[in-house]
């Protein structure tokens, strides 16, 4: 199911929506938490970000390890394996840190909607949801660097001049 997409390993083609996805819900969210007469304007992509982004990451980390699979499939072995396990690990980090920014990202939406369903809370729990958007969104984007870095250079390491 995560192998291929148009002749193509599907996860050569879906990194490219981590990349940017992943990136925008942070910069987004951020926007949502220092720049609230904005929030109107800014809770709905927010909201789409924070389910798409993780998702991304998902398909990203499986349609990886099927590729993972065929290449040890294929003999792969020694150093470049080395290098696929540990581009592996970033990519299973990411999905996670993403998955809780996203969830993380979500609370703190519904509870600054100031929706008359859900209740009134000291305004110490936006506050402290605010600081584990920035770190888990700081986690996130070093992720993506480490990931996509590592996945590039195996790729174009020592070819590319």
């Amino acid at each position: 199911m995560f192998e291929k997409a148009l002749g193509l390993p599907l996860h050569v083609l879906v990194v490219h929506a981590v990349v940017v996805f992943v990136p925008l819900l942070v910069l987004l969210a951020l926007a949502y938490i220092v720049l609230p007469r904005f929030r109107a304007r800014l809770d709905w992509a927010v909201a789409v970000l924070a389910v798409v982004a993780p998702i991304t990451a998902w398909v990203a980390a499986r349609s990886g390890e099927a590729l993972q699979a065929r290449q040890i499939e294929r003999g792969f072995s020694g150093e470049i394996l080395d290098k696929i396990n540990e581009h592996a690990a970033h990519g299973e980090i990411l999905f996670r840190v993403t998955l809780a920014l996203g969830l993380v990202v979500i609370l703190l939406l519904v509870i600054t909607s100031n929706h008359p369903r859900v209740p009134k809370l000291p305004g110490w729990v936006s506050a402290v949801l605010s600081v584990v958007v920035l770190g888990l969104g700081v986690a996130a984007l070093v992720y993506v660097w480490f990931s996509g870095h590592s996945g590039a250079e195996m790729v174009w390491g020592n070819t590319y001049e």
